[in-house]
Protein backbone atom coordinates (compact mmCIF):
# COMPACT_ATOMS: atom_id res chain seq x y z
CA UNK A 1 0.00 0.00 0.00
CA UNK A 2 2.61 2.15 0.95
CA UNK A 3 4.47 1.45 -2.34
CA UNK A 4 1.17 2.27 -3.99
CA UNK A 5 0.37 5.71 -2.56
CA UNK A 6 4.11 6.72 -3.21
CA UNK A 7 3.91 5.72 -7.18
CA UNK A 8 1.10 8.11 -7.45
CA UNK A 9 2.22 10.58 -5.23
CA UNK A 10 5.51 10.69 -7.62
CA UNK A 11 3.16 10.74 -10.66
CA UNK A 12 1.49 13.58 -9.42
CA UNK A 13 4.54 15.53 -8.80
CA UNK A 14 5.60 14.58 -12.27
CA UNK A 15 2.10 15.61 -13.88
CA UNK A 16 1.66 19.18 -12.00
CA UNK A 17 2.58 21.12 -15.39
CA UNK A 18 0.07 19.46 -17.35
CA UNK A 19 -3.60 20.63 -17.89
CA UNK A 20 -6.17 19.22 -18.97
CA UNK A 21 -8.01 19.62 -22.44
CA UNK A 22 -11.63 19.52 -20.43
CA UNK A 23 -14.81 21.77 -21.53
CA UNK A 24 -14.63 24.94 -21.04
CA UNK A 25 -14.26 26.46 -17.56
CA UNK A 26 -13.51 22.91 -15.55
CA UNK A 27 -10.46 21.58 -14.34
CA UNK A 28 -8.65 18.78 -13.15
CA UNK A 29 -6.22 20.05 -10.95
CA UNK A 30 -7.11 20.63 -7.64
CA UNK A 31 -6.32 20.21 -3.68
CA UNK A 32 -9.00 20.61 -1.26
CA UNK A 33 -9.89 19.89 2.27
CA UNK A 34 -12.47 20.62 4.83
CA UNK A 35 -15.13 18.57 7.13
CA UNK A 36 -16.30 15.10 6.24
CA UNK A 37 -19.41 12.89 7.87
CA UNK A 38 -21.09 9.74 7.31
CA UNK A 39 -23.99 9.04 8.61
CA UNK A 40 -25.52 4.90 8.96
CA UNK A 41 -27.55 2.60 9.77
CA UNK A 42 -25.19 2.35 12.78
CA UNK A 43 -23.73 5.19 14.86
CA UNK A 44 -22.75 8.42 12.79
CA UNK A 45 -19.17 9.85 12.64
CA UNK A 46 -17.35 12.95 11.43
CA UNK A 47 -14.15 14.52 11.25
CA UNK A 48 -11.88 16.11 8.54
CA UNK A 49 -10.78 15.03 5.03
CA UNK A 50 -7.99 15.78 2.38
CA UNK A 51 -8.30 15.34 -1.22
CA UNK A 52 -6.32 15.95 -4.66
CA UNK A 53 -6.65 15.68 -8.52
CA UNK A 54 -3.93 16.10 -11.49
CA UNK A 55 -4.39 15.79 -15.40
CA UNK A 56 -1.91 13.92 -16.81
CA UNK A 57 -3.09 13.74 -19.93
CA UNK A 58 -5.95 15.76 -21.75
CA UNK A 59 -8.03 12.86 -20.91
CA UNK A 60 -6.73 11.50 -17.80
CA UNK A 61 -6.75 12.43 -14.39
CA UNK A 62 -5.15 10.80 -10.87
CA UNK A 63 -7.28 11.25 -7.69
CA UNK A 64 -6.29 10.74 -4.34
CA UNK A 65 -8.53 11.39 -0.79
CA UNK A 66 -7.92 10.84 2.49
CA UNK A 67 -10.34 10.68 5.68
CA UNK A 68 -10.29 10.74 9.75
CA UNK A 69 -13.22 10.66 11.84
CA UNK A 70 -14.45 9.78 15.12
CA UNK A 71 -17.37 7.73 15.52
CA UNK A 72 -20.06 9.65 17.82
CA UNK A 73 -20.37 8.61 21.14
CA UNK A 74 -17.73 6.40 21.13
CA UNK A 75 -13.65 6.51 22.18
CA UNK A 76 -13.01 4.85 18.11
CA UNK A 77 -12.64 6.53 15.04
CA UNK A 78 -11.13 5.49 11.28
CA UNK A 79 -9.13 6.51 8.18
CA UNK A 80 -10.86 6.15 4.80
CA UNK A 81 -8.73 6.09 1.96
CA UNK A 82 -9.47 6.59 -2.21
CA UNK A 83 -7.14 6.09 -4.76
CA UNK A 84 -7.77 6.49 -8.33
CA UNK A 85 -7.91 7.30 -11.90
CA UNK A 86 -9.99 8.58 -14.81
CA UNK A 87 -11.25 9.44 -17.92
CA UNK A 88 -12.65 12.73 -19.01
CA UNK A 89 -14.24 13.73 -22.12
CA UNK A 90 -15.95 16.84 -23.85
CA UNK A 91 -19.57 16.13 -24.49
CA UNK A 92 -20.40 19.53 -24.77
CA UNK A 93 -19.23 22.79 -24.56
CA UNK A 94 -19.20 23.30 -20.75
CA UNK A 95 -19.60 19.53 -20.18
CA UNK A 96 -17.32 17.00 -19.46
CA UNK A 97 -18.32 12.86 -19.54
CA UNK A 98 -16.22 11.76 -16.53
CA UNK A 99 -15.25 7.57 -15.39
CA UNK A 100 -13.64 6.78 -12.74
CA UNK A 101 -11.96 3.75 -10.94
CA UNK A 102 -10.92 3.61 -7.62
CA UNK A 103 -8.94 1.86 -4.59
CA UNK A 104 -10.87 2.19 -1.62
CA UNK A 105 -9.72 1.26 2.10
CA UNK A 106 -11.17 2.02 5.92
CA UNK A 107 -9.12 1.28 8.44
CA UNK A 108 -10.42 1.12 12.42
CA UNK A 109 -7.28 -0.06 13.64
CA UNK A 110 -6.95 -3.60 15.54
CA UNK A 111 -7.14 -5.67 12.68
CA UNK A 112 -10.42 -4.12 11.92
CA UNK A 113 -10.06 -3.09 7.84
CA UNK A 114 -12.02 -3.41 4.72
CA UNK A 115 -10.83 -2.45 1.24
CA UNK A 116 -12.30 -2.96 -2.31
CA UNK A 117 -12.94 -1.05 -5.35
CA UNK A 118 -15.47 1.66 -6.47
CA UNK A 119 -16.34 2.36 -10.52
CA UNK A 120 -18.15 5.40 -11.78
CA UNK A 121 -19.30 7.10 -14.12
CA UNK A 122 -21.57 10.69 -15.16
CA UNK A 123 -21.43 14.42 -15.99
CA UNK A 124 -19.63 17.43 -14.85
CA UNK A 125 -20.47 21.08 -15.95
CA UNK A 126 -19.94 24.29 -15.45
CA UNK A 127 -23.15 25.28 -14.82
CA UNK A 128 -21.90 29.38 -14.76
CA UNK A 129 -19.18 31.08 -14.57
CA UNK A 130 -18.62 30.63 -11.00
CA UNK A 131 -20.49 27.62 -10.18
CA UNK A 132 -19.65 23.54 -11.18
CA UNK A 133 -21.51 20.73 -10.82
CA UNK A 134 -21.46 17.22 -11.26
CA UNK A 135 -23.46 13.75 -11.15
CA UNK A 136 -22.09 10.08 -10.87
CA UNK A 137 -23.63 6.51 -10.65
CA UNK A 138 -21.23 4.11 -8.94
CA UNK A 139 -20.68 0.46 -7.54
CA UNK A 140 -18.52 -0.39 -4.42
CA UNK A 141 -17.21 -3.63 -3.89
CA UNK A 142 -14.61 -5.43 -2.08
CA UNK A 143 -13.79 -7.74 1.31
CA UNK A 144 -16.24 -7.02 3.82
CA UNK A 145 -18.60 -5.26 1.91
CA UNK A 146 -21.17 -6.03 -0.27
CA UNK A 147 -21.33 -4.81 -3.44
CA UNK A 148 -23.39 -1.45 -3.43
CA UNK A 149 -24.63 0.61 -6.05
CA UNK A 150 -24.23 4.77 -5.31
CA UNK A 151 -25.12 8.27 -6.57
CA UNK A 152 -22.53 11.11 -6.00
CA UNK A 153 -23.64 14.69 -6.52
CA UNK A 154 -20.82 17.93 -5.85
CA UNK A 155 -20.41 21.31 -6.91
CA UNK A 156 -18.18 24.46 -6.35
CA UNK A 157 -18.79 27.88 -5.96
CA UNK A 158 -15.89 29.65 -7.23
CA UNK A 159 -14.70 33.01 -5.52
CA UNK A 160 -12.05 33.74 -8.22
CA UNK A 161 -10.72 31.87 -10.93
CA UNK A 162 -8.45 29.80 -8.18
CA UNK A 163 -10.47 29.46 -5.22
CA UNK A 164 -13.82 28.10 -4.00
CA UNK A 165 -16.11 25.96 -1.82
CA UNK A 166 -16.62 22.14 -2.70
CA UNK A 167 -19.58 20.25 -1.61
CA UNK A 168 -19.88 16.42 -2.16
CA UNK A 169 -23.08 13.61 -1.05
CA UNK A 170 -22.48 9.84 -1.83
CA UNK A 171 -25.21 7.47 -1.09
CA UNK A 172 -24.68 3.97 -0.65
CA UNK A 173 -28.11 1.44 -1.33
CA UNK A 174 -28.22 0.04 1.95
CA UNK A 175 -28.58 3.26 4.33
CA UNK A 176 -25.33 5.31 4.07
CA UNK A 177 -24.58 8.82 3.27
CA UNK A 178 -21.50 10.20 2.93
CA UNK A 179 -20.64 13.94 2.23
CA UNK A 180 -17.97 16.85 2.71
CA UNK A 181 -17.71 20.44 2.62
CA UNK A 182 -14.24 22.99 2.33
CA UNK A 183 -12.56 24.51 0.67
CA UNK A 184 -10.77 24.11 -3.06
CA UNK A 185 -7.68 25.25 -5.02
CA UNK A 186 -8.08 24.73 -8.59
CA UNK A 187 -5.11 26.00 -11.09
Amino acid sequence: MKRLAFAIALSCAAAVPFTAAAADGISYNHVQGGYVATNSNGPDADGWGLGASVAVHPNVHLFANYARQDIKHTAFDFDQWRVGGGYNTQIGTNTDFVANAAYERVSAGGGVNADGYSIEGGVRSALAPRFEGYAMVGYLDGNHLKGEPYGRLGATAKFSPNWGVNADVRIINGGTTEWSVGPRYTW
